[in-house]
């Protein structure tokens, strides 16, 4: 048994639940004529058939009825064609009403389905167990004499049910009170939530061996309640046992407390009951001038938010875009590097490697002239005229070292100067 929820939305007290299988050809027929006795009858105030999707094999019927003359209920039921075989049906139904459930309402399934009689012949047979072929809803039904047939059934049966599962076993063979199901003992509101399995006698230690693995037993002459599968914390299955049931016609008024408890249980939704519901709270068409005019306004008021949500964000995006286009023209006012002095942008954009090979070349320059020797005292006045080796007047032009590409102040280098000698 798995003890981890699929789906931690637990079941709520206002929803009854349940599903089965109609083995028959018709069942969208048997159900439509039962819901228009209904109505005539005053057992419910209206019913509906939506349409179903394209291309959907599914019938979907909707009704609603005020339980205890006050409390609205809605219910769902919808049809699905069997995969496996060319005849028959399986069925979901989902009822909420406005308030938690009362035990003492009708069966929503009996609003659906014909009750049980003979009149009802054929239509009556609308009660099996979806998945598991033997077992119906409202009946005694008597484990198979093989061991591991029996623990097989019980294990299909509890794995995600909608209802709760109880099993009985028999301290002796019971009389013909004895022979009648529980269910008509129990409340309106319990029939057709409860399958009862029912164990001989002689069965006692085979049904809790095929119990074993669902880790619970049945007291002898007692009855047991199979824990859900996925089970909630903390679940206790001994709180779901009854030590004695009598089998003689009176009511099981410590199984009726047993199965209150088990139903009160906040349990995890078994597979598909989840989707059930949403497809009743989210796809009813079945309403009244008054609910009609309740959800116009709920619209109104939900789209009169999400424009008042659409026009803050145009705001936002309208101030935004302002903000950017100040930016932008501050931007273009401000002075371009183009508009900056001459002198400032030379200098500014002088690299520094050239700034660096200028100072190189101005080093190289001034110790090529060098200091200027002091007049001999033989030596002219610089006013007066003599002669020397450059000829008359001219004075000797002195001897400066020649320095490797040194620039001179003509503008030449020094050696050119030296190969035109």
């Amino acid at each position: 048994m798995s003890n981890s929820a699929t789906d931690h939305a637990t079941i709520p007290q206002t929803v009854w639940a349940a599903r089965g299988r109609h083995p028959g050809p018709g069942a969208e027929d048997v159900v439509r004529r039962t819901l228009e006795r209904r109505r005539e009858s005053g057992s419910i105030d209206d019913f509906a058939e939506p349409p179903a999707p394209d291309a959907s094999p599914e019938r979907v019927f909707e009704a609603r009825w005020r339980a205890g003359g006050t409390v609205t209920v809605r219910a769902r039921l919808t049809l699905v064609p069997r995969a496996d075989r060319p005849e028959g049906q399986e069925w979901t139904l989902v009822a909420e009403a406005e308030r938690p459930w009362d035990e003492t309402w009708p069966s929503p399934a009996t609003l659906f389905w014909p009750e049980d009689g003979p009149a009802d012949g054929a239509d009556g047979d609308w009660d099996h167990h979806p998945t598991v072929a033997g077992p119906r809803s409202g009946r005694v039904n008597p484990l198979p004499d093989d061991d591991r047939e029996t623990r097989r059934r019980l294990k299909e049966a509890a794995r995600e049910s909608w209802c709760a599962h109880v099993v009985v076993h028999e301290a002796m063979t019971p009389g013909e009170q004895g022979r009648l199901p529980l269910a008509r003992l129990l409340p309106p509101g319990l029939r057709h939530r409860v399958m009862e399995h029912r164990a001989a006698p002689q069965q006692f230690r085979a049904v809790n061996w095929a119990l074993k693995d669902l880790g619970v037993e049945v007291p002898r002459g007692g009855a047991v309640l199979l824990p859900p599968d996925p089970a909630p914390g903390g679940y206790d299955a001994r709180e779901h046992s009854v030590r004695t049931v009598f089998l003689d016609g009176s009511e099981p008024a410590e199984l009726v407390a047993a199965l209150r408890h088990f139903l009160a249980v906040p349990r995890p939704m078994p597979r598909g009951m989840r989707e059930a519901l949403a497809d009743l709270r989210e796809n009813w068409t079945l309403t009244t001038l008054q609910e009609e005019l309740e959800r116009q306004r709920e619209l109104v008021t939900m789209y009169a938010g999400a424009l008042e949500a659409m026009t803050r964000s145009r705001d936002l995006y309208r101030e935004a875009a302002e903000q950017a286009h100040q930016a932008l023209a501050a931007l273009r006012e401000a002075p371009s590097p183009a508009a900056l002095p001459q002198q400032q942008r030379s200098g500014a954009r002088t690299p520094a490697a050239l700034q660096q090979l200028t100072r190189t070349f101005e080093r190289l320059r001034f110790p090529a002239k060098g200091p200027r020797p002091a007049p001999s005292p033989d030596a002219p006045s610089p006013g007066a005229p003599a002669g020397g080796a450059g000829g008359p007047g001219i004075p000797d032009e002195p001897d400066i070292p020649e320095v490797p590409g040194a620039e001179s102040a003509d503008g030449t280098d020094s050696t050119g100067a030296a190969q035109r000698r």
